[in-house]
Formats: structure tokens, C-alpha cells, sequence
């Protein structure tokens, strides 16, 4: 799996995560999954990306939008 592919697992992973956890225990949760779409326009535009840092230093290995 490269870098890519991790950030947008990590990114769906918390999504339904977040829809989940708004369904069944409160819709604040939903601020979750706001923030979670934030960060990806925010990734976007910027190329920076805080949850590529975390993978990248773990090693997994660089794809085409984050290097």
C-alpha cells in the first residue's frame, strides 16, 4: 500500500466511522467526518497533508500526490 492509498483508507475509515458512531450515540459526531472532508480540501490545495507526515514516518512507501 503506498502513501496514498493509506491517507484515503484513513480518511473513509473515519468517515463511516464518524456517520456510525452519529447514527447509533449523537450527531455531534458528525463534526468528525466535517472535519475529516476539511482536511482533504485543505490537503488539496496546500499538498500538505498532517496524516501522509504520520504514515510517511512510519514507512510506508511514497506515492504520486504526496511526496
Amino acid at each position: 500500500m503506498n502513501l496514498d492509498r493509506a491517507v484515503l483508507a484513513l480518511a473513509g475509515t473515519m468517515t463511516l466511522i464518524s456517520a456510525l458512531l452519529a447514527a447509533v450515540v449523537s450527531p455531534w459526531w458528525l463534526l468528525l467526518t466535517g472535519f475529516v472532508g476539511a482536511n482533504l480540501l485543505q490537503s488539496s490545495v496546500t499538498g500538505i497533508c498532517p496524516a501522509a507526515a504520520v504514515f510517511r514516518r512510519i514507512g510506508v512507501d511514497a506515492g504520486c500526490a504526496f511526496r
